[in-house]
């Protein structure tokens, strides 16, 4: 058997159903084999997105996306995908070609070391160098991607050792389940005295804690004993936010709503708190005790400093200290009256935006953007200045129905992360918020949506402008300048893509556009005229 059907013939006993890519010649024996296979392969227009689409995979189902790319120029578009998947702790496996090693025809011609360049940004990265090799090569990618905490795998297949003629017994998986490490009695009943001894405990949902398992639990601990909770902006999600202990969601800003409530507290219970998240809050150079609470050692640094590390099973550790009864007296009036009066002047200001007239502000497009999806519909984001606005103001319900990168902040995913999401869940609504200077760094797979018949809204917030850039230079006493851009006639664009276009000048218009679009088919582009506020409060 070749070598290159092994390869394939072991992905689908992993349960792979698609491959997302761009092939190029070295990838001939791959494709032969996947074409033969029950395999379906995404083309993509660009290596970027096929990454970005696989990552996401992982995001939605806990098992590794698997994308595909020719070596040099390739291999090199993959990296920012690559590294957006390892930061965010996405699984998913990268497959690299590369010219023969046995022998070579070309010299030097688009030999670059791949495997070299992406071991500082994944987890595990290998070469093929036998085909006998490939079985184990796969069990190892599999397990490696998955546990904790789940990352990027690479493989190399050189062209002459795809096609390679190789004898193997026969075609299995290794599913053993990996059981993580929980924490012993000692430290269970340590947590629980800690957890006692608080006057006002409020507790922390970092990325770290988005797992499927963990949000059971969590929600579990929580509304038995009602301690009020917030998250990171990846923390999103993970815990039903429209109960009475969500507080929100942490930003930038230390005056915030958010710190006076953490101000109140005087035990931060942190819940797989990750470094790799931009910090969305300075509540620990206020000096409020916290606990770590993840399956790894926490990072000290001069703003995250626990006194008590609990290592382990995150969602073991909740289940655990659920069943145990809890002695406390609680007092949450401080941190309860705080909330009250945010959600009170959000609700009568919601329409004091300090805005031109007619146009869309980003508190008011969140607001009706949360009123216009079902609990259960998914929004993605790409990176801007809107995403703190819609993390902070967009409660989810569900999780995985609010997508973002607050790792890497990649331009460009938001796109790719919502064709994903509407590969993943045919029968939800998605809708897309993109910048007008993002989406044009992935503009050219509209074709592949429209390809695959997906059934997505996209929202161009247009300024014409790199405008979280420019709101930071005006917000810091700075001259606008380098900034403004020509955008290309997104109407057309539509049109030769095959989408559906409108256009909003008014905001007034917005909410009525938006349901038409839900009504149509297929790639629906929504050109919002928006901009910032002078001042934010």
């Amino acid at each position: 058997m070749k070598a290159s059907d092994i390869f394939v013939k072991m992905l689908e006993a992993y349960g792979i159903k698609q491959i997302y890519g761009v092939p190029w010649e070295e990838n001939l024996d791959m494709l032969e084999s996947i074409r033969t296979s029950s395999i379906e392969l995404i083309l993509t227009r660009n290596e970027q997105t096929a990454v970005f689409m696989a990552a996401n995979h992982g995001r939605f189902t806990g098992e590794p996306g698997v994308a595909i790319a020719t070596l040099g120029p390739g291999a090199t578009n993959m990296v920012t995908g690559i590294a957006y998947a390892q930061l965010s702790g996405l699984p998913l496996i990268v497959i690299t070609w590369q010219k023969p090693i046995k022998k070579s025809k070309q010299w030097l011609f688009q030999i670059i070391d791949v495997v070299g360049m992406m071991r500082p940004i994944t987890k595990y990265a290998t070469t093929v160098i036998s085909g006998q090799r490939i079985p184990s090569l796969i069990h190892n990618a599999f397990k490696v991607a998955k546990s904790e905490r789940p990352g990027v795998v690479h493989i190399e297949l050189p062209e002459d050792i795809a096609s390679e003629d190789v004898r193997i017994d026969g075609i299995e998986t290794m599913h053993e389940k990996i059981r993580r490490p929980t924490i012993d009695n000692k430290m269970l009943y340590r947590l629980k005295s800690e957890i006692e001894k608080a006057k006002s405990p409020i507790i922390l949902i970092g990325a770290g804690a988005n797992r499927k398992q963990i949000s059971k639990y969590l929600t579990e601990f929580i509304t038995k004993h009602h301690i009020p909770f917030f998250s990171s902006q990846m923390g999103k999600w993970v815990v039903n936010e429209w109960i009475d202990e969500y507080l929100g969601t942490a930003s930038l800003t230390s005056g915030d709503y958010i710190h006076q409530a953490i101000a109140q507290s005087d035990l931060i219970i942190s819940v797989g708190y990750d470094p790799i998240e931009k910090p969305t809050t300075l509540m620990w150079i206020d000096g409020t005790p916290s606990i770590h609470i993840n399956f790894y050692e926490a990072h000290i640094d001069e703003v995250y400093t626990p006194y008590l590390e609990v290592i382990g099973d995150i969602g073991n550790t909740f289940w655990q200290l659920t069943e145990l009864d809890i002695e406390h007296h609680w007092d949450f009036s401080e941190i309860k009256k705080i909330k009250k009066t945010y959600s009170k002047y959000f609700e009568e200001h919601l329409g004091e935006e300090i805005m031109q007239e007619g146009i869309m502000g980003p508190r008011q497009l969140t607001h009706i953007l949360r009123n216009n999806m079902g609990s259960s519909d998914i929004l993605a984001l790409d990176n801007g200045l809107y995403k703190v606005w819609i993390s902070r103001n967009y409660p989810c319900y569900e999780p995985n129905t609010l997508i973002l990168d607050n790792a890497l902040a990649t331009m460009g995913a938001g796109l790719p992360s919502a064709m994903s999401a509407k590969m993943e869940y045919p029968n939800k609504e998605v809708v897309c918020v993109t910048g007008d200077g993002w989406l044009v760094m992935n503009l050219w797979d509209l074709e592949t949506a429209v390809r695959l018949k997906l059934d997505i809204i996209v929202i161009i917030l247009n300024n014409g402008s790199y405008g979280m850039i420019e709101w930071k230079q005006e917000w810091w006493g700075m001259k606008k300048w380098w900034l403004n851009f020509g955008n290309p006639n997104f109407s057309l664009l539509a049109e030769s893509f095959g989408a559906t276009w409108f256009r909003v000048d008014k905001k007034e218009d917005f909410e009525k556009i938006l349901q038409k679009a839900k009504e149509i088919p297929g790639i629906k582009l929504i050109d919002l005229v928006f901009d910032y506020p002078k001042h934010i409060k």
